[in-house]
């Protein structure tokens, strides 16, 4: 078999000298080694690793030597374009399928031990190590990571999560970050999102494997740190790049930056069977969501509620009904309206929302009654956009001025399809 490889990356003198006086070996090993000094391609290799277990430990040997690691372990990480991210993402892609093939006949917990000794030494894969803003490491790490654990079952994917989690002392991190002020530590948010989103959430495409991971990360922790862990990880940015707390208390974002928080909660809603996991923890984690740092503009749980889906955005909104809490109900139901005028979604879908909510009533009384709250909503909040728009000047403040306007535009609409449901 004829192995290639880059010219540059021949073997020091050194190293070629220093077999002169060795013993012949074996007849596997000698094919190895006249292989070794030319540097072969990383998934070559891991071929070669699969033959018999006496080559799987010649290529441990010569994976292990400092300077295979030199030429092949990539270490820097900054300053790349788009285009120079990939080879070196597939380098690490690569190096997990070695790495996957060489340790195949060791258990789990000595497998990660072996295989994450190598990379002890790069900071750019530890949390907090790195202070670069366009650092590619997690990005890597990730990429290995996922092809080394492809496959592998659920007890010992939750062993390398343990694994990682005492490398990098995962859980003293966030328990840092969560009992302290939001926003005192941005570094640290940022990192712990960083680290938990490209190296452990982000680099699975399909649900399952996604959900898994999210809920190893919440499962230690109790609702309200859930809660927060949810919003470090998948809350929206500042342009700066560190979390945006504030602005959700202040004023509506746009659908764009609350569609990663809708995206983790619809994750978490997906699959409620798992054990001491249901629907109720899903609302509770949602009600604790929506008041970090504190309650939020209303707009934004609409928005969040509208991005979620009919499903859980009647979930809510039931259970709110039931609990008594029309008021705050019928004023859900007026932002959803605002924001499905605002982002162009259809008006039949929120008049078949008031539909569902308006058969959890037993009585017509009680039906008329929340109809009522829900036009009393309609009045107030109206009325507050009008006297905001009035105290200041609107022309400074166009954006509740628009929304005042962009309300009474949906108001009409969703009056006008709701009559014309009971009338034809």
């Amino acid at each position: 078999m004829e192995v290639h490889g880059d010219p540059q990356a021949q073997a020091p003198p050194e190293e070629a000298s220093s077999t002169r006086n060795q013993p012949d070996p074996q007849p596997e090993q000698r094919q190895f080694q006249r292989l070794s000094p030319a540097p072969v391609r990383v998934l070559e290799i891991s071929v070669f690793s699969m033959v018999s277990k006496e080559l799987t430990r010649y290529v441990m040997d010569y994976i292990s030597t400092l300077a295979w690691k030199n030429r092949i372990l990539i270490q820097a990480f900054h300053n790349y374009t788009c285009l120079e991210k990939r080879p070196t993402i597939a380098r690490y892609r690569d190096l997990g399928v070695l790495f996957k093939r060489c340790t195949l006949l060791l258990p789990t917990k000595e497998r990660l031990k072996l295989i994450f000794s190598k990379f002890l030494q790069i900071p750019c894969f530890m949390l907090e190590q790195c202070p670069a803003p366009d650092c590619i490491g997690f990005s890597c790490h990730g990429v290995f990571l996922k092809t080394l654990i492809a496959g592998w079952d659920e007890v010992e994917c939750y062993r390398v999560f343990t694994f990682l989690s005492d490398l990098t002392n995962l859980q003293q991190k966030i328990e840092a970050v969560i009992t302290s002020k939001p926003g005192l530590k941005c570094y640290q948010e940022l990192q712990l999102r960083l680290f938990c989103r490209q190296v452990l959430l982000d680099p699975w495409s399909n649900q399952p494997d996604c959900h898994f991971w999210l809920m190893q990360i919440l499962k230690p922790w109790p609702m309200v740190s859930q809660a927060r862990l949810l919003f470090i990880l998948y809350g929206p940015l500042l342009p700066g790049g560190a979390l945006n707390w504030q602005d959700l208390v202040a004023r509506g974002l746009p659908h764009k930056d609350m569609w990663d928080l809708a995206r983790a909660i619809l994750l978490l809603f997906g699959k409620v069977e798992v054990k001491d996991w249901t629907t109720d923890s899903v609302l509770s984690i949602l009600q604790e969501l929506t008041v970090i740092p504190q309650p939020w503009h209303v707009e934004n749980v609409a928005r969040l509620l509208v991005l979620c889906g009919s499903s859980l955005c009647y979930t809510v909104l039931a259970s709110k009904t039931l609990n008594g809490r029309l008021v705050e109900v019928s004023r859900l139901i007026v932002y959803i309206i605002l924001v499905c005028e605002k982002d162009g979604y259809q008006m039949s879908w929120v008049v078949r929302l008031v539909q569902h909510i308006c058969s959890v009533f037993g009585t017509a009384p009680e039906r008329f009654y929340f109809l009522q709250q829900l036009e009393n909503a309609f009045s107030e909040i109206t009325r507050e956009l009008f006297e905001f728009s009035v105290a200041g000047n609107h022309l400074e403040d166009r954006e509740t001025f628009q929304s005042l306007c962009i309300l009474l535009d949906s108001s009409a609409r969703f009056h006008t399809k709701i009559l014309h449901m009971f009338l034809k």
